[in-house]
């Protein structure tokens, strides 16, 4: 059944249980993949995702219909795993010496059986800054500026952590895959 954007948020505009429920069901599942991304655990990322829901429903009436529900419920969704990486964790800034050209490990082949599941959990052993970066560049799709703003870095920051976290990922891809070949 096709979801009613205008009934489910005057809905829950009135605190309709209904309405509610339909939005949750309509987006939770997705929503809790983007809150895996940012955490460590599905313990955490189903807390984020669920005051991420309270506040979906606390501003439901700021909604204006200028983008689609999806988009808007999911920049709560992300900005509210970014304060929870805040408030929980010690940001971990990798440094810009510490991106130089020769830390880069040797380039990784594509591991042709690397599950959804195996990249995310890679993706969660970056440390929390470089994982916020690499999450909100690669997969949300916001430029640098948009990063600096929403972590309040310097654009450079926001960069160099990208560049890291992909060194990082590649070198545990390579881990990964000498492991799987039992050639460590």
């Amino acid at each position: 059944m096709p979801l009613d954007e205008r009934a489910i948020i005057t809905g829950c505009s009135r605190n309709e249980r209904g309405s509610q429920k339909r939005l949750y069901d309509a987006f939770a599942g997705r929503m809790l993949v983007v809150c895996q991304r940012y955490t460590k655990t599905r313990t955490e990322a189903e807390d984020v995702l669920q005051e991420a829901f309270v506040k979906v429903f606390e501003k439901i009436n700021t909604f204006r219909f200028e983008c689609p529900l999806e988009a808007w419920v999911k920049r709560i969704v992300v900005n509210t795993a970014l304060n929870y990486l805040r408030n929980q964790r010690h940001w971990t800034w990798i440094s810009a010496l510490d991106t130089a050209e020769n830390d880069a490990p040797e380039p990784a082949t594509a591991p042709g059986s690397l599950h959804l599941d195996e990249l995310l959990a890679l993706i969660r052993r970056l440390p929390p800054g470089c994982q916020a970066v690499f999450n909100l560049y690669a997969i949300e799709g916001y430029n640098h500026r948009e990063i600096a703003d929403l972590l309040n870095v310097t654009e450079g920051t926001s960069k160099t952590q990208y560049f890291r976290a992909r060194n990082l990922l590649q070198a545990l891809l390579v881990k990964e895959n000498r492991i799987r070949h039992g050639t460590q």
